[in-house]
């Protein structure tokens, strides 16, 4: 009798392990994508955050292009933004409504390629060739009146 219980629980240990052979993938994939798409976010805030600062330092009298790049730099230099020469912003003119007309405004639009840093190698693990996890260009854009 002893034998049919040792046979039995020795099958259960092999199932118990194949279960989570199959499923600790698919929790790693999950907890790390978890962890990725956070940062992503975090990152593209900053993005908002430098386009926001910038615009602020567009609609001044007498700003340059070259006020606004150094000054969205620095804000993604304090963001711990990883390389932020890597980052292309770009300073258009536009027009905000004002009462019954309209007004000038300055609009800052920055762009960052974004790389995720753990997601792709272990998706690759599971399904190679997949491109899950590639970089991704995060945009964010702010416009502002100008002072006059």
């Amino acid at each position: 009798m002893n034998t049919h219980i040792l046979r039995r629980l020795a099958g259960q240990r092999g199932q118990a392990l194949l279960e989570t052979a199959m499923t600790l993938p698919l929790v790693l994939v999950v907890s790390v994508g978890i962890f990725e798409f956070g940062r992503a976010y975090q990152t593209w805030q900053i993005l908002t955050n430098a386009a926001r600062e910038g615009a602020r330092t567009a609609i001044l009298p007498g700003s340059t292009l070259t006020n606004v790049q150094d000054r969205v730099r620095q804000y993604l230099t304090a963001g711990a933004i990883q390389d932020p020469s890597l980052a292309a912003i770009a300073l258009t003119n536009g027009t905000v409504p004002m009462g019954s007309g309209t007004s000038p405004s300055s609009v800052v639009t920055v762009t960052y390629p974004y790389t995720f840093a753990v997601l792709q190698p272990v998706v690759n693990l599971l399904v190679s060739g997949s491109t899950v996890g590639t970089p991704v260009t995060l945009t964010s854009r702010a416009e502002m009146r100008n002072e006059m």
